[in-house]
């Protein structure tokens, strides 16, 4: 049998199971799926931008293939899927243990069949939330580089333009063909994929999304020094993913600023707006027992002076006074 502490810790829910499977698991598997297609299919074509003969922005040498990089796509993805996942688990065991018992969220019941901990419930809410924002913003990223057609810096050197074929006699005339480049259609392809910067924003995202846990949940009194460390380490190497990536002449500052504006706006956005700042509910929350005003402190009751109300004079029956007779 279940005791009195344990029901006061429960609440009932019969709607959390059929919006979970009918909604949010579908939102999720659209948002992976639509990621899957901008990224590994040509079913949104890139749009083609012409460019400027023997223009020297787009003029750097070839940096060589995405996994040559200081900071290969792999590293990055990992990075991003790892530090998050990590550290939220770290600080939800850790605050579910430290946490007084009346200030835990209470265990979801649906149907008398299910119970959903509160510790299991958050970590599932705050990195399904995460994982969401993840492909978002992979989404907005692929789908601003498949609508701009950005050239990268080293757009021409895998373009391999012929210039006398393609009539080339000064720096101001302007190629529009289609077929202008012989290089490999892959390397040409991905070259035109420039704007805004995919790796700065997934980087910046998970930056913005694990400072703000950190900064809003962990408030023990020893971390006056640890958060400020973690939150700017974590935005460091946001930044620096976003400096390799302008130093190795793969994307442009502009592209690099347009994805650190991509990946902080959806993180801000899902943490203050969807999760409330990574807060427990409101309904969790105990309710507080009324309070009767007290005294000032050291001033017992009898000594405070009565105030008479003048709505209290008037609801009194006047009785008139006697004339003053004096007696003798």
């Amino acid at each position: 049998m279940r005791n009195i502490g344990d029901r006061d810790l429960q609440k009932t829910s019969t709607y959390i199971v059929p919006c979970f499977l009918l909604v949010e698991l579908v939102i999720m598997a659209g948002t992976v799926l639509l990621a899957y297609y901008f990224e590994y299919t040509d079913t949104f074509p890139v749009h083609v931008q012409g460019f400027f003969c023997f223009d020297k922005t787009f003029s750097k040498p070839y940096p060589g293939p995405e996994d040559d990089s200081k900071a290969p796509p792999a590293l990055v993805y990992s990075l991003v899927t790892a530090i998050p996942t990590v550290t939220i688990l770290i600080g939800e065991v850790t605050t579910f243990f430290v946490k007084a018992e009346g200030a835990q969220e209470k265990t979801i019941v649906t149907a008398d069949c299910c119970y959903f901990n509160p510790l299991l419930r958050r970590i599932v809410r705050f990195l399904g939330v995460y994982s969401f924002g993840l492909f978002a913003t992979t989404i907005f990223a692929n789908a601003g580089q498949v609508v701009t057609g950005n050239q990268t810096p080293h757009f021409l050197s895998a373009c391999r333009p012929n210039y006398t074929v393609l009539g080339c006699q000064s720096p101001m005339q302007y190629i529009t063909e289609r077929r202008a480049c012989t290089g490999n259609p892959y390397l040409v392809a991905s070259a035109r994929k420039s704007f805004p910067s995919k790796d700065a924003a997934l980087s910046i995202y998970s930056a913005v999304y694990t400072v703000m846990y950190v900064t809003l949940v962990f408030r023990t009194k020893g971390t006056r020094l640890t958060k400020p460390t973690l939150c700017l380490t974590l935005l460091s190497l946001a930044v620096l993913v976003g400096v390799v990536r302008v130093t190795e002449y793969r994307n442009h500052w502009g592209d690099v600023l347009a994805g650190y504006l991509t990946g902080g706006a959806i993180a801000a956005f899902l943490v203050t707006c969807v999760i409330n700042n990574f807060q427990q509910t409101a309904s969790a929350l105990p309710p507080l027992p009324p309070q009767r005003p007290q005294p000032p402190h050291g001033m017992p009751l009898s000594t405070l002076p009565r105030v008479e109300s003048p709505l209290e004079k008037l609801s009194c029956p006047q009785v008139p006074r006697l004339p003053y007779t004096e007696i003798t």
